[in-house]
C-alpha cells in the first residue's frame, strides 16, 4: 500500500517468481513478495520485514537474491517496519484513493489555491464548501501527493496541510 502510493513507483505485482539454487546442504528458494517497475524503468525484488533487524538467515537469503537481482540488472530492497501511525494515516488515505473520489478540475484547483500556504485542514475544507463533497477530494489529494500534511501524527483536523508544487 505504501509502494502504491509512492510516485516512484510505476506497476507492482506479488509474488512474481521463486528463486531457487544449490546452498552448501540443501536446495534453498525464496519467492520474493514483490516486484516493482520504477517510473525510470528499473526493476526491483523486494522483501518485507516486520522487524528491524535480519536474522542471520534472512541476511544470507537477502545476500544471495541481491546477487541474483545485480546480474539480471534489477535492484532488491528489503522493507522495514513502518511508523504504525503513518501506516494507519496511509491506510485511510487508500480508502480514498479510486479517482472518483478526485471531485473534478474545479475542486482540485480550489483546494490548492486554499492550501497554497498551510492551513488547518477543517478550516481550509470550510472555506472551499460542503465537508461532505470536500472532504473526500481534500483525502485523494493527500493520497495522490497534490496535498500533503505531516501524516507521522494522527490525522485531526487542525493538522497543517499545504499544496504541494506541481506533481
Amino acid at each position: 500500500m505504501l509502494l502504491d502510493r509512492d510516485p516512484r513507483v510505476s506497476g507492482m505485482a506479488a509474488r512474481p517468481l521463486e528463486l531457487r539454487w544449490h546452498g552448501s546442504s540443501a536446495v534453498r528458494s525464496l519467492a520474493p513478495q514483490l516486484m516493482l517497475r520504477l517510473a525510470d524503468g528499473q526493476g526491483v525484488l523486494a522483501d518485507c520485514t516486520g522487524r528491524g533487524e535480519l536474522s542471520r538467515r534472512q541476511r544470507s537469503l537477502a545476500a544471495v537474491v541481491g546477487e541474483v537481482c545485480t546480474a539480471a540488472g534489477w535492484r532488491y530492497w528489503v522493507l522495514g517496519p513502518v511508523d504504525p501511525i503513518y501506516r494507519r494515516n496511509v491506510t485511510w488515505l487508500a480508502g480514498y484513493r479510486h479517482p472518483r473520489h478526485h471531485g473534478g478540475r474545479l475542486l482540485a484547483a480550489v483546494l490548492q489555491e486554499v492550501f497554497a500556504e498551510p492551513a488547518p485542514l477543517w478550516e481550509g475544507v470550510r472555506r472551499v464548501g460542503d465537508p461532505l463533497v470536500v472532504l473526500p477530494a481534500l483525502f485523494h489529494a493527500l493520497w495522490a501527493g497534490r496535498l500533503a500534511a505531516d501524516l507521522g501524527v494522527p490525522v485531526h483536523e487542525r493538522m497543517p496541510v499545504w499544496a504541494q508544487a506541481a506533481v
